[in-house]
């Protein structure tokens, strides 16, 4: 069993010395940018700073040796952070030990269901998320997560809140405090940053500002003058934490669990089986869940937070040269050592400096174009993403992102129950039947209607077939035989088969008479099962549609 779970069994078995320097650097690089960038997200979660070195710890281990990704670099992310910040925030005050209590085992609520579903091969579900919703949350959640850092780089009070409008009315009313040497550093942090985004994409940006802030604010004592410092910074290993748990805190976390859960394993996938397909491996999704569920279950009991892997890192990551998860290893030991040694150093960092990292790094997720591409591609897609986007700016990522997942699972419901069918016509040329609204020369045959349905039948869309069969044979009032043409449907439930055999039956007493082409293996079986041959004869169905033209004497 254990082989099976444990992954880094077969690569460090098969590892090669020349890929141990590539795995180093770029796990040294991921490191020093994920040091700042783990402190930045624990406070953007409402979290103490140093509860984001602890998640970069243990957590990145054990995925490491259970992915199935070989360059994920897992770690605290902006959006998981505000997931939780936004899913325990109306519950208990943030910083408090409540507060930090309910973030356990919130981390061990998600990282529980994580390895169930990933155990019971349930990583499919995630697929019922559309990319659209995913897109229209992002954008958002980046507009809301830039909003919420104002007050660090204003130097300002929060008033808290949840959707952009709250956060927006309480940096309004707190305007007029504007600390200027705060601003000062804020802004030049953020021009830094951006130019070394541009210029320079993979060096370790955060870790040039963290730096000059620190020896700035400490040379000329800025903390003195009201710039707001991280201030002590714990240092040691993470000790081990027991969440405290009750059915009433699981019930009242249970939506941000699955919302952090689903958001978080898309954020994952989607990276991970992008550098999988350059590098030509595959994903697991299910050893994915596991392993993603047996990190976050690891943070849970190491003072930590929710995990997943991160677009930017994972990407830097790559190309910084990781070959395996050697790389994330050496990531996770530079920041135990930085735990053990070095948090001292962190005392003047201004909390500005964390806004702005945090500021840089989602900026790029505001996505335009792909509102736009929607759009142009398929409306009701592009309306998904806006609904959601527009849902969690106004009402809060929570309740946005399940707006968006009901409306986008009704269109999905409402495809299904309106598939695609066609009436056919023949065109002798080419020798093949056709959609006769886009080819309008195809030859029809006013004794026969020829139908193709592009879908599995099922209860839902029954109703669709019947009123479209209906409005063609009004159109063809000589109609003698109804031509369904199955070759695009490749599966058809129990009701569809009874309600299919109730039209048949109504149309024969109109002396109209069915026969059908082209039916599947699995469609075949089910309406031999139905006995349809002995209600309806022998010559129901056919090869193809010549097939039954020919035998009903039309050629």
């Amino acid at each position: 069993m254990l082989p099976k779970i444990i992954l880094a069994f077969g690569w460090l078995r098969n590892y090669k010395p020349e890929d141990l320097r590539a795995d180093l650097t770029a796990g040294l690089i991921v490191a020093i940018m994920l040091v700042p960038q783990g402190m930045a997200y624990a406070m953007l979660a409402g979290l103490p700073p140093v509860v984001g070195l602890y998640a970069s710890t243990l957590p990145l281990i054990i995925y490491a040796l259970l992915g199935s990704s070989r360059q994920l670099a897992v770690g605290p992310v902006a959006m998981m952070s505000l997931l939780v910040f936004s899913g325990v925030s109306p519950l208990a005050q943030p910083g408090s030990e409540k507060y930090i209590s309910l973030v356990l085992l919130l981390s061990l609520m998600v990282g529980v269901i994580q390895f169930f579903m990933g155990l019971f091969r349930a990583g499919f579900v995630v697929n019922f998320l559309s990319h659209a919703v995913i897109r229209g949350f992002t954008s958002a959640a980046a507009i809301l997560i830039l909003l919420s850092q104002l007050h660090h780089l204003f130097g300002i009070t929060s008033s808290g809140g949840n959707s952009a409008m709250s956060v927006l009315r309480g940096v309004v009313q707190g305007i007029g405090d504007v600390h200027p040497a705060t601003l000062g550093i804020g802004l030049a942090s953020m021009i830094i940053l951006v130019i070394f985004k541009r210029k320079m994409p993979n060096f370790p940006a955060p870790i040039v500002v963290v730096t000059a802030s620190i020896l700035v604010v400490y040379f000329f004592g800025l903390d003195q003058s009201g710039v707001k410092i991280v201030g002590y910074v714990p240092k040691g290993l993470p000790s081990l934490s027991i969440p405290e748990w009750s059915l009433g805190s699981l019930e009242v976390l249970f939506p941000a669990a699955s919302t952090i859960l689903f958001v978080g394993f898309m954020e994952s996938i989607s990276i991970a089986e992008w550098v999988a397909a350059r590098e030509k491996y595959k994903i697991d999704s299910n050893q994915e869940l596991v392993a993603l569920g047996l990190a976050n279950v690891t943070a849970s009991f190491f003072s930590a937070y929710p995990v997943t892997g991160g677009f930017s890192r994972t990407a830097i990551n790559y190309q910084a040269g990781a070959k395996t998860g050697v790389a994330s290893l050496m990531t996770a030991v530079i920041i135990l050592l930085t735990l053990l040694f070095f948090t001292s150093l962190f005392y003047h960092l201004p909390h500005a400096v964390l806004a702005a990292i945090v500021a840089v790094a989602v900026a790029g997720l505001i996505d335009v174009k792909g509102a736009k591409h929607l759009l142009n591609l398929k409306k009701i897609d592009g309306w998904t993403m806006i609904l959601t986007f527009i849902a969690t700016l106004v009402l809060g990522s929570e309740k946005g992102i399940m707006i968006g997942v009901a409306f986008s699972l009704f269109v999905f419901i409402w495809r299904s129950s309106h598939p695609h069918a066609a009436e056919l016509g023949y065109l002798e040329k080419e020798n093949v039947f056709r959609n006769v609204k886009r080819f309008p020369d195809g030859k029809t045959y006013p004794e026969a209607l020829i139908l193709r349905v592009d879908a599995s039948l099922y209860f839902a869309n029954m109703a669709f077939l019947e009123d479209f069969l209906r409005r063609r044979i009004v159109e063809k009032p000589d109609v003698r035989w109804v031509i369904m043409d199955l070759s695009g449907v490749n599966d058809i439930d129990a009701v569809a088969t009874d309600t299919l055999s109730e039209i048949m039956n109504n149309y024969l007493e109109q002396g109209i008479q069915f026969i059908f082409a082209g039916m599947k293996g699995p469609v075949r079986d089910l309406v031999s099962k139905a006995g349809w041959q002995e209600k309806y004869g022998k010559n129901i169905e056919y090869l193809s549609i010549q097939h039954a033209l020919k035998e009903i004497g039309l050629i």
